[in-house]
């Protein structure tokens, strides 16, 4: 049989979705099981322990190791405020004055044999929000929380920067249209907006002056990102770029026109307000950047099993290519051979042939493409 099962991209009008909201390291889950939420809904809390600051005492002042201990004004485990003084010494019958001050606050936490005061600063909070609007379906005691959510679901082939909400905009007039900076201005601001085929250098660097939330594109050239981020994206997953707005490309790299459903979709969406992250990751543990956007009227029947669960390939199955030199090209199945054949590296595989839009036909290994779920 020539069947297989290939995980793809998602494009779904109205699906089930779980988001893991898990905190750094343990803490406090702030919402019981069945709670409504919305995005910006704190759902757990913790505190990231301060930095240990060095004060180098005995060495100041010129004093023996085993004295500070007797001479500090505070105890272990006091507070310290930043610039008070931690040892005051006066010589030459009271004339002349030596002083040790703490350079932050926070509380003194060890003194060592050295004559070293440590003081650790303030701990940090740490919050994680919900995400997307949603129910509380399972709480994971001191980790954090799992969100569920119906409505659509979109995702990308690659994206970068980190979760954003905002209303969806369509700026492009089509999806073959490429989105340019003369489409950007200050109404934008705080929109995921969507374009067709391509976004320019120019209208990357004018989304971030005009503070949009998320950008969705069918493709871009790889050169205008890196100009736009200052560095080249490596085989690591992304998401955590210093920049103000999620950008999720949903067809590959180059010139790409989005494809026609997925536009529409966006289209049909237009004024809702959408949860957008850019992390991919391709490797193990496949991370894909996405748009999620919540129904106002879910129920249980509306839900396909959020896990998924698989599709079959066949002759015309639509899949697109994942893997060099084809990366991002859309195609469809041509052929499913039964037989192993050996690529370049020697392995012996199972292969398939696809179709791609310009008509050519490509043989690939079958772990090198991904089914197009509708």
């Amino acid at each position: 049989m020539g069947t297989a099962y290939t995980p793809g991209l998602k494009v779904s009008a109205k699906t089930a979705v779980r988001k893991v909201r898990r905190l750094p390291l343990k803490g406090q889950a702030l919402a019981e099981v069945g709670s409504r939420v919305e995005s910006d809904t704190v759902v757990a809390r913790t505190e990231l322990p301060g930095i240990l600051q060095t004060v180098k005492v005995s060495e100041t002042l010129g004093i023996e190791p085993g004295e500070v201990e007797k001479l500090l004004k505070k105890k272990v485990g006091e507070a310290v405020a930043k610039e008070e003084s931690l040892i005051e010494i006066r010589s030459f019958f009271g004339l002349f004055k030596s002083e040790c001050k703490s350079p932050v606050e926070g509380t003194l936490e060890i003194v060592t044999p050295t004559g070293h005061v440590g003081i650790r600063q303030k701990p940090s909070p740490v919050e994680v929000k919900a995400y997307v609007r949603g129910t509380v379906v399972e709480v994971m005691a001191g980790e954090g929380v799992v969100v569920e959510t119906v409505g659509a679901f979109i995702q990308g082939i690659f994206g970068v920067g980190g979760e954003h909400q905002g209303r969806i905009r369509m700026l492009a007039a089509g999806p073959d249209r490429p989105l340019t900076e003369d489409l950007l201005d200050e109404s934008c601001r705080g929109q995921v907006v969507v374009g067709g085929s391509a976004i320019t250098g120019g209208a990357l660097r004018k989304a971030a002056q005009a503070g949009v939330a998320g950008i969705v594109i069918g493709g871009i050239v790889d050169k205008d990102l890196i100009d736009f981020l200052g560095y080249d994206i490596g085989v690591a997953i992304t998401g955590h770029e210093n920049i103000p707005f999620a950008l999720i490309v949903t067809e590959g790299f180059g010139a790409i026109q989005m494809a026609e459903r997925t536009f529409r979709l966006l289209k049909s969406l237009e004024g809702r307000t959408a949860s957008v992250h850019g992390a991919t990751q391709i490797r193990a543990g496949v991370i894909r950047p996405e748009i999620i956007v919540p129904t106002e009227d879910a129920s249980p029947d509306d839900r396909d099993a959020a896990s998924g669960g698989g599709q079959q390939m066949d002759i015309g199955t639509p899949i697109r290519l994942i893997r060099e030199p084809y990366f991002g090209m859309l195609a469809a199945v041509a052929a499913l051979p039964p037989e192993l054949a050996a690529i370049p590296s020697g392995a012996l595989v199972r292969i398939l042939e696809a179709r791609l839009e310009n008509g050519q036909t490509v043989t690939v290994p079958r772990a090198n493409v991904e089914i197009i779920e509708a």
